[in-house]
């Protein structure tokens, strides 16, 4: 039997009462371990390689350096973390501008304890979470035109598996592909759809109906 494995957390917001609040849904669930708090963006960068998180919590207005510059510089130097910025904000071009920066999530401040949770498991497991908020906010306001009518069958059949939640290995698994070949089809749907992360393209495929 193997040990359950233990997600290392860090909070990253400048309001101390914030902090407080989301380390209380962190200590109730034993695989999850808080390693350390930022009051901004920049004591996060002084602290990121010596905490040595597995996921951010990342609020994106902050002083001295904000989330999103925060974000792109931690996934440029430490890619294997992942990041989900946590906020009071659903305006498209900040959700758009972190998403791109390299955060894996995006969720509102009034998100429930349990969904928290849930959106750290899947951010540790490479899937992303959108706050429907989000979701609704792109669906609402984006004019642009359908993307994806080049995709192949495979690659919808990808998307798919990438709205279901499914990370590369699990998609390699489901289609009795190798995991190269479902990471080659993932970036390829990525770069037919105009998008650099998987959020972004399950909120396209959700909204030009991209998939059944």
């Amino acid at each position: 039997m193997t040990d359950k494995i233990e997600i290392r957390v860090m909070i990253v917001d400048d309001h101390d009462m914030v902090r407080r609040g989301l380390a209380s849904y962190l200590k109730v669930n034993p695989d999850l371990k808080l390693v350390g708090e930022a009051a901004d963006g920049q004591q996060a960068l002084q602290l990121v390689g010596e905490l040595n998180p597995d996921v951010i919590l990342m609020d994106l207005v902050m002083p001295r350096m904000g989330g999103i510059d925060a974000t792109r510089q931690i996934h440029t130097r430490f890619p294997g973390i992942q990041i989900i910025a946590l906020t009071s904000f659903q305006e498209k071009e900040m959700v758009q501008e972190v998403l791109r920066s390299g955060a894996i999530s995006y969720l509102l401040k009034n998100v429930s304890g349990e969904d928290l949770v849930s959106a750290i498991h899947s951010a540790h497991a490479g899937r992303s979470t959108l706050a429907p908020e989000v979701t609704q906010e792109f669906i609402l306001r984006s004019h642009e035109n359908q993307p994806g009518d080049d995709l192949t069958r495979r690659e919808r059949e990808v998307l798919a598996l990438m709205v279901e939640g499914l990370s590369n290995p699990e998609i390699a698994a489901r289609l009795i592909i190798s995991r190269s070949t479902a990471r080659a089809h993932v970036s390829n749907v990525l770069a037919k759809l105009g998008v650099s992360k998987r959020a972004e393209a399950i909120t396209l495929a959700l909204r030009n109906k991209l998939v059944r």
